[in-house]
């Protein structure tokens, strides 16, 4: 059985990453294209991710308020498409259907390169997420090092969420309130090649006892970790490899994809 996972994932990267061979024979590189590798950047985009629970799908559209100066992006990300069959965290409960999804709206000032976005998460599992609003800042260029902090506020909700006494509150409820502080970090290797380091902290503001003790994997606040390297196959595409783990799970129990971004 851990043979067919293997080959299934297998085969599933090797289609993915083939992809580009017959789209950079068709396609048009136009001026209007944006630097991929931009955490800011606002495009309409499409990726697939194989990952160590499944495979994910990432679809991003740009749309326009009539201001030549803002740039607004509907973002989309559905999680864990036949983790069972695909996936090979053997610590995590994994199905063949969807186990989480993440929407977000992006808004950006081309002006002065401050952005904000709305973050909605959820995850079927713990049938649980959170509804955050954040502000991000592109600092000036450095060397080649970008660097884009971002500060947030938001709230969590749960349905049937575990109560302080020990029960259990039928239907959907909010727990409490949170802070987020974090980064964007990006380096430049060189024209084709580039790193990210994204960590952010999350803690309680206020809530229940238990929110506020135990509401961030376990634990009072946690702190996210993200890496990415990222490989540019032309303006249009890139390959990029994921890891994300935190302060409360290791490295080699976090999340592991490989995914391939297209540009439209």
């Amino acid at each position: 059985m851990m043979y067919s996972k293997v080959f299934t994932a297998g085969t599933v990267l090797v289609f993915v990453m083939s992809l580009p061979v017959g789209l950079k024979a068709q396609e048009s590189e136009t001026s209007d294209l944006k630097d991929m590798s931009d955490p800011l950047a606002v495009y309409t985009r499409a990726a697939v991710g194989v990952t160590n629970r499944g495979i994910n799908i990432k679809l991003g559209i740009e749309s326009k308020d009539g201001d030549a100066d803002k740039a607004l992006m509907n973002v989309l990300e559905i999680k864990g498409i036949g983790g069972d069959v695909i996936g090979w965290d053997g610590d995590y409960l994994r199905s063949n259907s969807v186990d989480s999804l993440r929407y977000r709206y992006f808004s950006l000032n081309k002006k002065n390169g401050r952005g904000s976005q709305m973050d909605v998460t959820y995850d079927r599992n713990q049938e649980s997420g959170v509804v955050s609003y954040s502000f991000l800042q592109g600092l000036p260029k450095w060397k080649n090092f970008n660097l884009y902090p971002l500060l947030g506020a938001g709230l969590a909700y749960a349905n049937n969420a575990l109560q302080d006494d020990g029960s259990f509150q039928s239907g959907l409820s909010v727990p409490g309130a949170l802070a987020v502080v974090g980064m964007y970090g990006k380096y430049t290797v060189n024209e084709t090649i580039w790193l990210n380091y994204n960590p952010f902290w999350s803690v309680g503001l206020l809530g229940s006892d238990n929110f506020m003790d135990h509401g961030f994997e376990g634990h009072s606040s946690v702190l996210t970790h993200e890496v990415a390297v990222s490989y540019k196959l032309s303006s249009r595409s890139n390959v990029r490899y994921f890891a994300n783990w935190s302060q409360h799970t290791n490295f080699d129990d976090g999340v592991h994809r490989i995914e391939y971004n297209y540009q439209f």
